[in-house]
């Protein structure tokens, strides 16, 4: 199973960088060049645990549809998303937060599996992972932005500053 690990160094409080990591209004600005929308579940503001989100994209030449739930969440540390229907055979994407001073580390551990057994992990390796890792990348880098600039304040309340 691929996983990928990406670190994040963000300086801005750890509070912050949680809250973006976990707004659904940042994500789908993010990803605005795959027309990505929540469509269903929770579809704007913060996703907390034991809710769930459906999200419509244009992934690979076709409109795909991904519901995750967020089934951990450990303020101001750790959530984890794991996919409940979808494309992928299994997703789980951790998001791992650690502050030391003012700067703040964002770690993402995503774990995927396509479906197609053989096929599936020949897809992943020529092109898949790094498809991904570079979606990923495009999502932190948009956090950092808006984290460590006062962009953040048209997303989240003002308690997310500390």
């Amino acid at each position: 199973m691929p996983v990928i690990h990406l670190t994040t160094t963000i300086n801005a409080p750890v509070q912050r960088v949680f809250d973006l990591s976990r707004s659904i209004d940042l994500h789908q600005m993010s990803m605005v060049h795959t027309d990505e929308r929540a469509i269903g579940g929770k579809t704007s503001g913060l996703i907390n645990e034991g809710e769930w989100v459906t999200w419509q994209a244009h992934h690979l030449l076709k409109k795909r549809y991904l519901t995750v739930a967020i089934t951990c969440m450990q303020p101001y540390s750790l959530f984890i998303d794991e996919m409940q229907k979808g494309d992928f055979k299994i997703m789980k994407h951790e998001h791992h937060f650690n502050q030391t001073g003012g700067i703040t580390t964002m770690t993402d551990v995503f774990h995927f599996e396509s479906p197609y057994s053989w096929l599936g992990k020949i897809f992943n390796a020529l092109f898949l992972t790094n498809y991904m890792k570079k979606l990923l990348q495009q999502r932190n880098n948009i956090i950092k932005a808006y984290a460590e600039t006062e962009r953040w304040k048209a997303v989240l309340p003002i308690s997310s500053n500390t």
